[in-house]
């Protein structure tokens, strides 16, 4: 895409940390991860049209107390670019804030992706300016990430996975879940992740690795605690990031659907959504 297209747009899928183990904090306070991450086709979406000036449009059914400022990432994004220019952006959001779904990382990611289209220019270095996550959604693989963010590799292990995303609409901030940390030198993943063939066998091997920010966004959130009952149907069921979105893995995306309409059904002011894990997520 170059400049005079009248219109790009990019999907900013929602981020699933599928295992979180914290293995330690560094002299600057920054913890160290080890994580498998996968992305979902559910998310946001970012679109661009020429224009004098940058300005930003947030809709959909998450916008309302998105704002629209300076500090949004997908403009803090834009402004990455060496030869600043203007754009239309309209960020139309369907993803909760504040969930551990890495929903303004995406965003920001894909604001960069679909800059450096339409203005035919290179995505910047120093992404991790606006964020940890913010490297790893610029490519939206099954990746796995260790240190602060700054080790990724992809990695080839997973099938795709249905899963069920719930989110309780109780906002939990990262620095708040990070602070009531009581253990921090716990152990990694193994050195070699197996090769998982199937959801079910995905599930169980998950089932045996962690999310050791539960407990503290638990104890922030009790809410997440109603999610994962809400969920006690899936293969395995625990918590995204920092919370409080959890996700469900299923063996089949039919049993996905059905849980997410029986939990949607249940809770109406519950954000729930069925999808697939693992997919690279496409550009559109």
């Amino acid at each position: 895409m170059r400049e005079n297209d009248a219109r790009v747009s990019e999907h900013a899928p929602a981020k699933v940390n599928l295992t979180l183990h914290v293995t330690g904090r560094r002299s600057d306070g920054y913890h160290l991860l080890d994580s498998l991450v996968a992305f979902a086709d559910v998310g946001d979406t970012v679109t661009a049209e020429p224009a004098d000036a940058l300005t930003l449009e947030v809709t959909g059914p998450m916008g309302a107390d998105v704002p629209t400022g300076p500090e949004n990432l997908v403009l803090a994004a834009a402004r990455l670019f060496d030869a600043p220019r203007g754009a239309r952006l309209i960020l139309d959001k369907h993803l909760p804030a504040a969930a551990g779904i890495g929903g303004g990382s995406s965003d920001a990611a894909a604001a960069l992706r679909l800059l450096s289209r339409l203005w035919d220019l290179p995505v910047p270095e120093g992404s991790v300016a606006l964020g940890a996550d913010v490297p790893m959604c610029l490519d939206p693989r099954v990746q796995r990430v260790r240190g602060v963010g700054d080790e990724r590799r992809p990695v080839d292990i997973l099938p795709p996975l249905p899963t069920v995303l719930v989110n309780p609409g109780v906002p939990v901030a990262t620095p708040e879940v990070f602070k009531r940390l009581t253990v921090r030198e716990n152990p990694p993943m193994p050195t070699d992740l197996p090769l998982l063939s199937c959801p079910a066998d995905a599930a169980d091997w998950i089932a045996t690795q962690r999310n050791d920010l539960a407990g503290p966004a638990r104890a922030i959130a009790p809410e997440i605690g109603a999610v994962l009952a809400a969920l006690s149907g899936a293969r395995l069921a625990r918590m995204s990031g920092s919370g409080a979105t959890c996700f469900g893995l299923y063996d089949t995306r039919a049993e996905a659907d059905q849980a997410a309409e029986e939990i949607a059904r249940a809770e109406p002011g519950w954000w729930v959504r069925a999808t697939t894990l693992a997919a690279h997520a496409p550009s559109s």
